[in-house]
């Protein structure tokens, strides 16, 4: 199936459904003058594939995409939502909007075709005179490289695979990452586990009352000041532990202690810079993602972390290719683009200036 438009969005989470709502708004036809392009078998992006206790660190009104709210969830985790409902809000989102997300497309390769690009896909060609970016980063974890680990006789699998503390009842578990996930995999793992949490420095616990809201503009404050040359110590940043209920629990139950990061692993277990042993069954790499460009390849260059050089109006801009955009892969495509309270800033601003170079 081949298709032409004006604007082609590839991934159909979060930042590629702000980036539509925006261009729609903008005066151009979903399916006829863009097209979202998701890889997908099912509305939620990545959102779908987290595991199953996932909890936001802020309530449904400071998690919403523009144009819509996320409707409220109260319980007793005080309005934090979980994943399921987060899932439910994108697909009702895109629905409400017609954005007609085509799916399931992988995209493989984006390429220059005179002066178009051109999107290939699995079962759909895209023409188009911008294509925007939003795949995130889900698809690519991260996976430090220690010595021993090819040694390591159990299992180990990444936070992206983790799914439900069941499946280690009675093991002996090592938690690696300081940051939300590795403490809320911690606390759901340690009710069923013998754990043992490894960081590469000491975790930062938010205070109790302190959530999403306050890092959100936190962050923000302070990626601006640094773009003016000034320093801003805020009360936290995006990757310090929100104090979400189960957290609060696990620190209860005295398991929210971090041991310092293990210098190798060995055939049962690790071992910490000191001598110290723990012996493991299981390691739970909680240690991050990086952007997922890989249809980029040959079209960009990319830069240490795999990040594309952008510039522009929008900040998305790519510098090697101006007819491409990147959205929602972190701070160096927006401020706390990579969340969902973040992403509709610089959605907006790309949806601005894609639709400005297309229809001068």
């Amino acid at each position: 199936m081949e298709l032409a438009v004006d604007v082609a969005v590839v991934g159909g989470g979060q930042a590629g459904l702000a980036t539509a709502f925006y261009l729609r708004r903008a005066g151009l036809r979903p399916g006829r003058e863009f097209v979202v392009i998701d890889g997908e078998d099912r509305p939620g992006g990545a959102w779908q594939h987290t595991w199953e206790g996932l909890r936001l660190f802020s309530p449904a009104t400071y998690s919403s995409l523009p144009g819509w709210m996320m409707p409220p969830w109260d319980d007793a985790t005080k309005g934090f939502p979980p994943r399921d409902h987060v899932v439910d809000y994108l697909t009702r989102y895109e629905e409400r909007y017609g954005l007609d997300v085509r799916r399931p497309h992988r995209v493989g390769r984006v390429e220059r075709d005179g002066e178009h690009l051109h999107v290939r896909a699995d079962g759909l060609d895209v023409a188009a005179r911008a294509v925007v970016s939003a795949t995130g980063t889900w698809t690519r974890p991260f996976w430090p490289v220690y010595p021993g680990a090819r040694d390591f006789g159990g299992r180990q699998l990444h936070a992206a695979q983790y799914r439900r503390p069941e499946e280690f009842a009675g093991r002996r578990v090592a938690v690696v990452g300081g940051g939300n996930s590795g403490a809320q995999v911690l606390a759901e793992v340690s009710t069923l586990a013998e754990t043992a949490w490894f960081t590469s420095r000491p975790p930062r616990f938010l205070p109790d009352d302190v959530d999403g809201r306050a890092l959100f503009a936190a962050a923000t404050a302070r990626i601006q000041a640094l773009r003016e040359g000034r320093q801003h110590p805020g009360v936290g940043g995006l990757g310090d532990v929100v104090m979400v209920e189960s957290v609060r629990e696990a620190r209860d139950r005295g398991v929210l202690v971090a041991r310092p990061m293990f210098s190798h692993l060995t055939a049962g277990g690790v071992v910490s810079p000191d001598g110290a042993t723990f012996d493991a069954d299981t390691v739970i790499w909680c240690t991050g993602f990086r952007p997922a460009l890989q249809h980029l390849r040959g079209l960009v260059p990319r830069e240490e972390g795999g990040r594309i050089r952008v510039d522009g109006a929008s900040g998305t801009r790519a510098v090697a290719e101006p007819r491409l955009h990147l959205v929602g892969y972190g701070d160096w495509t927006g401020p706390a683009s990579a969340t969902l309270v973040g992403v509709g800033r610089s959605a907006r601003a790309t949806a601005e200036e894609v639709v400005g170079a297309v229809r001068p």
